[in-house]
């Protein structure tokens, strides 16, 4: 990692408030969700923090069966430390990720950081017409 800043798997390093924060008040995907989701998604995902110092400045969890399947999710860095590669430095270390290789499939959801994901292999689905979709909640 560049400068000061290192990645994470330690739950307990997390700033689960901080990560709540922009999840619920910064992000188009999670607007108002509440603390106690956030906390429970960690919970059950492998997370990655991003941090500077000791500061968290980024995140990015996975959930997975560690086997066949990975959902990328929840994956930022704040403002005032973008444009320095961490996102892409993020989801390398993710793609990296020792108990996360070999597995037949990977998905997430991204309205604006398809061409991050890219490089990545990440591409729009080859067969949409197989996946389905169950939405039970809009909004938090």
């Amino acid at each position: 990692m560049n400068d000061n800043y290192t990645i994470s798997t330690d739950k307990d390093k997390l700033n689960v408030p901080l990560i709540h924060q922009f999840l619920s008040q910064q992000s188009y995907w999670a607007q108002n969700i509440p603390i106690e989701i956030v906390q429970r998604s960690i919970d059950n995902s492998l997370c990655f923090g991003v941090f500077y110092g000791d500061e968290q400045v980024g995140f990015a969890r996975v959930v997975s069966d560690q086997a066949t399947f990975a959902y990328l999710a929840d994956v930022f860095v704040l403002p005032e430390h973008r444009g320095k590669g961490l996102s892409k430095q993020l989801v390398e270390t993710i793609s990296d990720w020792p108990s996360l290789q070999g597995l037949r499939r990977w998905v997430l959801a991204t309205r604006d950081a398809h061409t991050l994901y890219a490089q990545f292999g990440f591409t729009p689905l080859d067969k949409p017409d197989i996946f389905m979709l169950r939405k039970l909640i809009e909004t938090y």
